[in-house]
């Protein structure tokens, strides 16, 4: 049975979330002492942007797998479980920050950001775009105050990566108005996809049922799946529904039967196979090993999923 290591800074064994709100180090720093591979993990409460500007690799974020090809944009939000694996000529920053009081600036000064900030992502970045000159000076800025002591420096840290992630959000709207327009419907069929999965996980709806919401077809919705999500329209489904009974086994007093009926499951034992086979685990085994690591917070939380 495999874990999923939480760490709170990049590769550094966890500590409290708000311990250091912004952090800054080169990729090479790290991915350096392993190989160029870093293995699957997650931070509790903070949120990563990687800056390749040189080098390539592959990015696995939350079961997705990405190219990366420099110079381009990571994302890893709080939660999210990602991993790495980079040529040896990798090079680039890396910040990581509370998402918390990220989200807290953000919705009081750019509101639109919030998604960003929330969503995972690797994108190529055009050098030629207007906005791209401005990410290396931000991030080196975002250095400077991660090891400057002095009066403000949380305040004017956290306001850097809000002027980044402006930028970020200025090149990416950039790239749809720009020759993507044609992807652009895509990703917007596919955000309305995971915003009917997170509302309707609880009721087991079909594949064609989603696709009819969304006005395709269940082949399209699949190709659409396969393109942005890594995986099946089915897989997506039944991972969303994974990662719901994967909560309630561990955070509430439901019994696996009360679970197994607020999740669509008509059959208790029906349920029960669906979870080993997706998690390599049955329910109660689940629910036992994770309130145990809760109990010992040292011991990261197992939540692999193999959908």
């Amino acid at each position: 049975m495999k874990t999923v290591p939480n760490f709170a800074l990049y590769g550094t064994h966890a500590q409290p979330s708000w311990a250091d709100l912004v952090h800054f180090e080169r990729i090479t720093d790290r991915s350096s002492l392993f190989d160029w591979e870093i293995k699957p993990h997650f931070h509790d409460g903070l949120i990563q942007v990687l800056y390749p500007t040189q080098g390539s690799g592959h990015a696995i974020i939350d079961g997705k797998k990405w190219p990366v090809q420099s110079p381009c944009i990571i994302i890893a939000p709080a939660r999210s479980i990602h991993g790495f694996h980079f040529s040896n000529d990798i090079d680039g920053p890396v910040i990581t920050a509370a998402q918390r009081p990220l989200e807290s600036l953000a919705s009081m000064l750019a509101p639109d950001l919030l998604k960003q900030i929330k969503t995972p992502i690797v994108f190529e970045v055009n050098p030629e775009n207007r906005h791209a000159e401005a990410l290396l000076p931000l991030f080196d800025a975002i250095e400077r105050e991660s090891t400057t002591s002095a009066a403000g420096q949380v305040a004017a840290g956290m306001s850097l990566l809000i002027a980044l992630f402006i930028q970020i959000f200025r090149i990416q709207h950039d790239s749809y108005i720009s020759g993507e327009l044609t992807q652009t419907q895509s990703t917007v069929k596919i955000d309305k996809f995971k915003s009917l999965l997170d509302e309707h996980c609880r009721e087991r709806y079909s594949v064609d049922r989603y696709a009819q919401t969304l006005g395709v077809t269940a082949g399209q919705l699949t190709r659409l799946c396969h393109k942005f999500l890594g995986m099946s329209a089915l897989d997506a489904i039944n991972a969303r529904v994974i990662h719901e009974a994967q909560r309630e086994l561990v955070y509430s007093t439901l019994s696996i039967k009360q679970i197994s009926a607020e999740l669509g499951f008509d059959d208790e034992g029906y349920f029960g196979r669906f979870f080993k086979k997706h998690t390599g685990l049955k329910p109660t085994d689940f629910r036992n090993t994770g309130r145990q690591q809760l109990l010992h917070k040292n011991h990261p939380l197992d939540v692999e999923t193999q959908a």
